[in-house]
């Protein structure tokens, strides 16, 4: 729905939140940023994932051509404003302001909505960094007077250091990884790269067929007219790739039952270290330096006054945005499961290399919905 129209009172207790966590930030040292609200469609959407580029509000753009888009959320637009000036550099950013989704037919909750929140970049001591960011979120919410909150916490670095131990083929990690996020689709990949492929369509062996014999530029040519951007050597080796994976024999059996199991663990932090470090070990896999990096964050989370013990920790956790590549966490309302979430956040260093840096710099960050807020005070949905 679009946004309603907030009374003089909501509008002030908006403006006085977003005032208390720009002090906070500011205290700790993140610089005040104001990106722009929009942006080359192309350079934001490639980055954010399907879930968000199907709730992307886009438009013409007259001088130049092509799209813009609506900021969905900071991160990116930070990470570029930060990219200009020497990625290299360790500096924390702060912000405040409206960001756009479209939401399902039908929901309850706005298309426009303000967040607030941080970016950290370039700090080596990525455990230290997480800590921080995660108590600053945390200490954001106390500030606001938040009500009673359950907190999730994940580590995307664990299931993908399980899929490059596990020496998995590209095509069959790189889908896992893109589809981590959506449980259901990652559980068919699971189930169908565990089976054996299913029995080619005659066009589709006809195909293969041409990709034994050398023959798919000429079967490319007899089938007409081109239709689309594909040029004849993506098509070929779209074809070679699927000849390969048509002969391949299935995962074994015991490699989707790793992944299930690691992804099956939920505990508070500590028991689900030795959870997973204990199925590392039976399976003699090298998880040592992510579940390491683990570790030293929740020392980290101690040394912060966090009490990692009674922080609920799930490996198959991760947040509907893509770019996220290691420690997230996400905060709910105990009370009114209608609510969005308070806040949530993560690391996300890969991101920054397919922005432009030459290495992916260390990068974590994190948000909190003033409004979200608000509306769990008040009590309404």
């Amino acid at each position: 729905m679009i946004r309603p129209l907030l009374t003089e009172d909501a509008l002030a207790e908006i403006e006085g939140m977003l005032a208390t966590l720009a002090g906070i930030f500011s205290d700790a040292g993140y610089a005040p940023v104001e990106p722009a609200h929009l942006f080359p469609a192309e350079t934001l959407l490639e980055l954010y994932g399907e879930d968000v580029r199907s709730r992307a509000f886009l438009f013409n753009d007259p001088e130049q051509g092509g799209e813009l888009c609506l900021r969905p959320d900071f991160t990116v637009p930070v990470a570029l404003a930060h990219g200009d000036g020497g990625w290299e550099r360790a500096r924390g950013y702060a912000y405040h302001g409206p960001v756009f989704r479209r939401q399902e037919s039908g929901s309850k909750r706005a298309v426009e909505y303000v967040q607030a929140g941080l970016e950290d970049f370039g700090a080596e001591d990525r455990a230290a960094a997480d800590a921080h960011v995660f108590a600053l979120t945390l200490h954001g919410l106390d500030a606001l007077s938040a009500p009673g909150q359950h907190v999730t916490t994940g580590d995307l670095s664990i299931i993908f250091g399980l899929l490059d131990a596990l020496d998995l083929p590209e095509h069959r990690a790189g889908p896992l990884r893109r589809h981590l996020w959506r449980p259901k689709r990652f559980q068919r990949l699971i189930q169908r790269f565990s089976s054996p492929a299913e029995a080619p369509s005659a066009s589709r062996s006809g195909l293969l067929k041409a990709v034994r014999e050398g023959r798919v530029a000429e079967l490319a040519m007899a089938a007409g007219e081109p239709v689309g951007r594909r040029a004849l050597a993506e098509v070929t080796a779209r074809a070679e790739r699927l000849a390969a994976t048509q002969a391949e024999a299935p995962m074994p059996g015991e490699q989707a039952e790793l992944i299930s199991a690691v992804l099956a663990v939920k505990a508070p932090m500590g028991e689900a270290l030795e959870q997973l470090r204990g199925i590392a070990a039976a399976a003699g896999v090298a998880l040592a330096p992510v579940l390491d990096r683990f570790e030293a964050r929740m020392a980290a989370m101690v040394t912060r006054g966090l009490a990692p013990e009674n922080l609920n920790f799930e490996a198959g956790f991760g947040r509907n945005l893509e770019y996220y590549d290691g420690f997230v966490f996400e905060v709910l309302a105990k009370e009114g499961t209608d609510h969005p979430p308070l806040a949530g956040g993560g690391r996300y260093d890969s991101i920054t290399a397919r922005l432009g840096a030459a290495r992916p710099i260390p990068a974590v960050g994190a948000m909190i919905r003033p409004e979200a807020v608000q509306a769990a005070i008040r009590g309404r949905a």
